[in-house]
């Protein structure tokens, strides 16, 4: 059940709107359920005789009875309680109870109270009602309704458990302020999918993810096209900004602008300057893990941030609870920056995932001491090297990379959870979903041919690289020999001892490297891991293409026939296939 309060100044206006149609015909049989005294509220819903202009002058008789300077500006007090899907249909009757307990709750009108707000609540659909009140009480003085919203939810939590509802999770004020309604209506007239609050917000948070100076960040949300005003002091410093979309404008023809704070409360000067402060100008290349040069920027970027993201795992799972924040504000810039510069395979999965973990990042944790210079810079790196392709080794390590992520987000899932944290619990759950459609979207094309390499490897070689697994991990050898992804990582072994590695120390160390609990499927996650240790390419060439390669190299001259001993099997006269070690 979840109630959304909002101030407004026109009570008649509401009204019309809440018996009126809708702006798609989606109100039915706009009625009354309760009133702060029955019988007092006319209904123009069920009565006939009764109008909006009746019932707007009972609820603003307090009101209009105060001196013309003494009237609140926004008077009208308005709170939708919707019940979540699924869950069943309440009577008009319960609806009224609904409606008594919140507006008890919220200070609105106290039972007993009766010199209290006039309310009402009108339903006009099957799962909501709408609550509205006047902010002026009988007696002339102003409620007392300090935190109504808080006080309204723990209330809904209560009536959740005592009509057998969905219980939702609770809200702790660290949540970005959600559009109003006013807002919403506006987008869509505009013909907008979200409302111009929203664009900012992932506007301003993507400037920011990986920036290394405030400079930078100003200059990154002009880049974007957005209005900025910076708010400056007479010395020259920089006090605040606000932004607007090009066009969005009021009714007075005036750009609408939202400072950071009102975007979210981690998007406000100070909190940027924090987050900002903790890089440093040497900071802006993160430590190559690949050698090779010729490796495109993307591939390289989205490689060398790997292993970062494993660092922010173990982070997550230490008792270093602000060290533990710091890593989750990073691991949401490194999403925003993949986000930017996703191949479009991946890029819709991945703008939904950053979009909801976005909620992770914030809770009552801070981490205004702790160091996240290291994922901040892995974002930078991947968003100057510019957008992936969907292919290729660019394709092979974004694959590599959200592989990790979904272990990220969930690590996330559990420190959240430990603490209390609901919403951002659930919030980073919804994102390792997006991540696992993305990651299996990445990961198709380099795992499908590494599987069908690992099928063409000589049964005795897949045998003993099955004995180094046993000996290494011997209470998940028999399940993870079970998983699709066993062909690809009997390839990855094999390749990586043809670089001069041992199989056995290799998979010692990439299963040291971290527990894999958590993992969706074990043998992926190995195959990434081993390739970064050992730097082999993201990627292998198909079968077939090798094959063609060798024919081709091998072809005799055109006028001489081609001799059958020219083709010669991979493994012939491989030492390696001779069977197990002992």
């Amino acid at each position: 059940m979840v109630p959304d309060i909002s101030t407004g100044s026109r009570t008649y206006g509401l009204l019309n709107y809440l018996y009126g149609p809708g702006r798609r015909d989606e109100h039915t049989d706009p009625h009354l359920v309760a009133s702060w005294m029955p019988g007092l509220a006319p209904d123009p819903g069920r009565d006939p005789s009764a109008t909006l202009k009746q019932l707007t002058d009972r609820l603003d008789l307090p009101v209009l009875a105060l001196p013309k300077n003494r009237r609140p500006a926004r008077h009208v007090w308005h709170c939708p309680v919707r019940t979540a899907p699924g869950d069943r249909h309440l009577s008009d009757a319960e609806w009224a109870e609904v409606a008594r307990r919140i507006v008890h709750a919220t200070g609105i009108a106290e039972k007993g109270d009766d010199k209290a707000c006039r309310w009402i609540a009108v339903r006009h659909a099957d799962d909501h009602i709408h609550l509205v009140a006047t902010l002026v009480r009988e007696d002339g003085r102003r409620p007392r309704r300090h935190q109504d919203g808080i006080r309204a939810q723990a209330e809904c939590r209560e009536i959740e458990e005592e009509f057998g509802l969905q219980i939702l999770n609770g809200g702790d004020r660290t949540a970005a302020q959600r559009p109003t309604s006013a807002e919403r209506s506006k987008a869509e007239r505009s013909g907008r999918t979200e409302t111009p609050r929203e664009t900012l917000r992932e506007s301003v948070r993507h400037a920011l993810a990986g920036a290394a100076s405030e400079e930078e960040f100003f200059h990154r949300l002009a880049e974007a096209g957005l209005r900025v005003e910076q708010r400056i002091a007479p010395s020259g410093d920089t006090l605040g900004y606000k932004v607007a979309l090009p066009g969005d404008r009021n009714r007075d023809g005036q750009p609408v602008w939202f400072s950071g704070s009102k975007l979210a409360p981690d998007l406000s000067l100070r909190r940027i300057r924090q987050r900002l402060d903790a890089v440093r100008p040497d900071d802006d290349e993160p430590v190559t893990d690949h050698p090779d040069e010729r490796v495109p920027r993307p591939a390289r970027a989205r490689r060398q941030a790997a292993p970062v993201a494993e660092r922010a795992v173990s982070i997550l799972d230490g008792d270093d609870d602000e060290d533990s924040a710091a890593q989750l504000a990073g691991v949401g810039e490194l999403l925003d920056a993949l986000a930017q510069t996703a191949p479009a395979s991946t890029r819709k999965e991945l703008a939904e995932a950053a979009r909801a973990f976005e909620r992770a990042t914030r809770c009552h944790v801070r981490a205004e001491r702790a160091d996240n210079r290291a994922i901040r810079s892995a974002a930078r790196g991947i968003i100057r090297a510019g957008n992936a392709l969907g292919k290729g080794e660019d394709g092979g390590t974004t694959a590599m990379l959200l592989s990790t992520m979904v272990l990220v987000t969930i690590a996330a899932v559990h420190w959240h959870s430990a603490r209390g944290h609901a919403q951002q619990a659930a919030a980073a759950q919804q994102a390792a979903q997006h991540l696992r459609s993305a990651y299996r979207s990445a990961a198709s094309a380099p795992m499908g041919v590494m599987r069908e390499q690992g099928r063409l490897l000589p049964e005795p070689v897949r045998e003993r690289y099955a004995g180094t697994l046993e000996s290494v991990l011997p209470e998940q050898a028999d399940s993870v020999r079970r998983q699709s992804g066993w062909d690809a990582l009997a390839a990855t072994l094999d390749q990586a001892e043809r670089a001069g590695h041992d199989p056995e120390d290799l998979l010692q160390r990439a299963i040291e490297w971290r527990e894999l609990d958590t993992a969706d499927n074990v043998t992926d996650v190995l195959v990434w891991r081993l390739r970064r240790i050992a730097k082999l390419p993201a990627t292998m060439d198909s079968p077939r293409a090798r094959t063609n390669a060798r024919a081709a190299q091998s072809r005799p001259h055109p006028t001489l026939p081609l001799a059958p001993e020219t083709l010669v099997e991979t493994h012939r006269a491989d030492p390696r296939s001779r069977g197990p070690r002992r």
